[in-house]
């Protein structure tokens, strides 16, 4: 998943956006992007940077090399309701709580628990380690 994915996804429960991010693992690749030096990539919101666009120095703003950024692993987490999100193998999972698998995701949060913020260990949802 590239971080500029994060500039147009919202909470589809509750629609708040900007979504927080938190990468475990990543890798890069070396292949140039057509045009990203010449444009910053993102419209609203730079999750590489932690913040809106309009807010980040533009000497931060580097998006080729951001672009040459995947997350392999990683979760997303809506600062509204709490529900996150896994990302695993580089593709993010954004499924009606109804349509997850409890146990294969409460694993990411026993496996990351050290990277993971204590309130969605407890109160995360749809899964979270006190209701499991």
């Amino acid at each position: 998943m590239k971080y500029r994915l994060m500039d147009i996804l919202a909470c589809p429960i509750c629609k708040t956006f900007p979504l927080k991010l938190i990468v475990f693992k990543e890798s890069t690749h070396e292949k140039e992007m057509k045009g990203a030096k010449s444009k910053i990539c993102c419209e609203e919101y730079c999750s590489l940077n932690n913040g809106y666009v309009s807010k980040v120095p533009l000497e931060k703003l580097i998006c080729s090399e951001c672009l040459k950024k995947e997350i392999v692993e990683g979760i997303i987490i809506c600062p509204e309701c709490l529900r996150w999100f896994p990302i695993q193998d580089g593709i993010p999972s954004m499924l009606p709580d109804g349509l997850r698998e409890k146990e294969k995701e409460v694993s990411i949060l026993w496996k990351y628990k050290e990277a993971i913020p204590e309130e969605v260990l407890k109160n995360g949802k749809p899964f979270n380690l006190m209701n499991f």
